[in-house]
């Protein structure tokens, strides 16, 4: 539980009191989401903070989040990491998460591509948990516009 302790101090998000426990010899985190326990990975570790800073920072409502949903990409079936719907259930955040140890580079944001190709969310994030990238669908073009943070719920449009 060290290593995971340790992680906190590292990553770029609110700290929070996550409810880690161990369970058959492995730790496990609980996800306020997927309302269970889950195998705390590296990756997790990032994908529950995000989520927190997700639900108490930029108060997006718990009801319109899924967690590591299936996306289907020329047939293959794909997770995607977090996803938030709006009222009519279209996607409009898609949210790849990867372990503080991976670097974000272009492998990632071709994945993060790929899926939203499928979804046609209007925001897109990458994260390791210490590097956030944040895209808007353009205005003015069928690109992708850098943002220097997400906007809060409130300031969805």
């Amino acid at each position: 539980m060290d290593f995971y302790i340790c992680l906190m101090d590292t990553l770029n998000l609110p700290k929070y009191e996550p409810r880690i426990e161990k369970r058959d010899g492995k730790l496990v985190i609980f996800d306020p989401i997927r309302k269970k326990l889950v195998v705390l990975t590296p990756e997790e570790w990032v994908r529950q903070h995000y989520l927190n800073y997700l639900l108490t920072e930029l108060g997006y409502p718990k009801s319109k989040i899924r967690v590591e949903s299936g996306v289907s990409y020329n047939n293959l079936p794909k997770r995607s990491d977090i996803v938030f719907y709006d009222e009519n259930l279209k996607p409009q955040i898609l949210i790849e998460c990867k372990a503080a140890s991976i670097k974000i580079d272009q492998k990632t944001f071709d994945q993060i591509g790929m899926y939203n190709r499928t979804l046609g969310a209007k925001f897109m994030v990458a994260t390791n948990g210490i590097t956030h990238y944040t895209c808007c669908k353009s205005k003015s073009s069928e690109g992708f516009d850098f943002l220097d943070q997400l906007p809060a719920f409130k300031d969805l449009k």
